[in-house]
């Protein structure tokens, strides 16, 4: 039995994909009953309706006509040709069917016509298979239900060949004659909905498809819920997305369903269930790049988690999954100084500021070794960072490193450092204020010193 699925091109991507990606799609049905080669049961199936004629069922009206039993023995050499791969001497053999002395009937024709779609199909001439079965629809006496499913067959291969319109033309063809529609098909049509942009009408018969899935305790394909995802994505109902990828995690739990879940709850600015939804992707180990492990990181710090936030920093260069960056070890440094933790801060901002090709990293460490009480360290961070060049607030770095030079009693560095700081206007008052500080403690020591 043929199990092939009838594959359509990638599409490509509309709106913001980093989000959603679009489906990719394929025909749900795999190849029908018509595109499959006769069965020994099948023909014998034939032959006993030769001998039974009076019990065969009426169907809309219309008697079902009965095979020759030499159009029988040739059609089983065919197969048999068909099996043995020997495809030019099936060929013959049908041909030969087709243009006999005697005319064949109705219900003959499509049987032949039936296998030359299926080895066209096996050649991958898909235009062939679909010449074959136009024409079982030409036969307005042949079995019924053949007629139904070739007209089934002519639509999946116009979706194979790129058809869409007539293909959906065709589908809604074989839906005003079908007697129990099934959901592969309603999902079919979705597809060529989809293709022709009708995407009101593409997500109408999604939703019966699910639906019947759901109808029948079944669980809906994995693709089914990816194209109706996308559809109320571009309708940018992001409410409905979020119910659809919770639905989707607990059948399909991967990583790209979480970041997505992730992402729509950043559209509705819900930042702690962003949070969350990134959270449980990690803690299953499925975030593995270090873009995926920073955007974890500055999500935690941006709902005031710098702890966990260090920790993932932390794990992911240790493990290499992060490069140890200038970038990234700052961000790590500032993880650490949020937490508290400023003893575990310095050492990373120290090897942030010595990978970094501009001072301003050892400026913003100056200010983080005064803090922990080092004003040596914050003394020479700062004379790194001026030196160096690139600073954005100077005068900020002069006024750190005036207040260490103050606090390690160098009293005369101290001024100097003030005195610059005190040429920009947004540090002058600051760093007077300082100056008349420190020039009130220096009298206050010699007052001492008199007594």
């Amino acid at each position: 039995m043929i199990m092939n699925v009838l594959s359509l091109t990638p599409l490509k991507r509309w709106g913001r994909a980093f989000l959603i990606s679009v489906p990719v799609l394929a025909a749900q049905a795999v190849v029908p009953a018509l595109l499959q080669p006769y069965s020994d049961q099948a023909l014998m199936g034939v032959a006993q309706a030769q001998e039974k004629k009076e019990e065969q069922k009426k169907r809309k009206t219309k008697r079902t006509q009965a095979m020759n039993n030499k159009v029988y023995e040739k059609l089983q050499a065919a197969q048999e040709a068909v099996e043995a791969k020997d495809i030019a001497g099936a060929l013959e053999i049908l041909n030969d069917l087709k243009n006999g002395r005697k005319p064949l009937n109705d219900a003959e024709m499509a049987n032949v016509l039936n296998m030359d779609a299926f080895i066209y199909y096996s050649k991958e001439d898909y235009r062939g298979a679909l010449r074959a079965y136009s024409q079982i629809l030409t036969l307005p006496e042949a079995p019924e239900g053949t007629l139904i499913q070739a007209r089934y067959s002519v639509a999946q291969l116009y979706f194979v060949t790129e058809d869409y319109a007539k293909g959906v033309e065709a589908l809604l063809e074989w839906f005003e004659v079908t007697e129990a529609p099934t959901a592969s098909a309603y999902m079919l049509l979705s597809q060529g909905y989809y293709q022709l942009k009708q995407y009101d009408n593409s997500l109408k018969n999604v939703e019966i498809a699910i639906n019947m899935y759901k109808e029948k305790g079944k669980v809906p394909k994995e693709n089914w819920y990816g194209l109706q995802r996308f559809l109320y994505y571009e309708k940018e109902n992001y409410k409905k997305v979020v119910v659809i990828l919770n639905e989707m995690l607990i059948h399909y739990p991967k990583k790209q369903y979480w970041m997505q879940l992730s992402g729509m709850y950043s559209e509705l600015k819900n930042e702690p269930k962003q949070l969350h939804a990134m959270e449980t992707a990690y803690v299953q180990g499925m975030l593995d790049k270090e873009k995926e492990l920073i955007n974890m990181a500055s999500l935690l710090l941006l709902n005031d988690v710098p702890y966990k936030a260090a920790k993932v920093l932390d794990k992911g260069i240790k493990e290499k999954t992060i490069e140890a960056t200038s970038k990234n070890l700052e961000l790590l440094g500032n993880s650490w100084r949020q937490a508290q933790e400023v003893k575990k801060a310095i050492p990373e901002m120290a090897r942030a500021a010595g990978k970094s090709d501009k001072g301003d990293l050892w400026a913003r460490l100056c200010s983080i070794y005064l803090d922990n009480d080092e004003f040596k360290k914050a003394v020479n961070a700062c004379d790194k960072g001026l030196k160096k060049g690139g600073v954005k607030r100077s005068d900020t770095a002069y006024l750190v490193k005036g207040m260490a030079h103050f606090n390690l009693k160098q009293y005369k560095s101290a001024r100097s450092a003030f005195n610059k700081a005190a040429k920009d206007k947004r540090s002058k008052q600051y760093a007077e204020q300082w100056i008349k500080f420190m020039d009130r403690e220096l009298a206050r020591q010699k007052s001492l010193e008199r007594v």
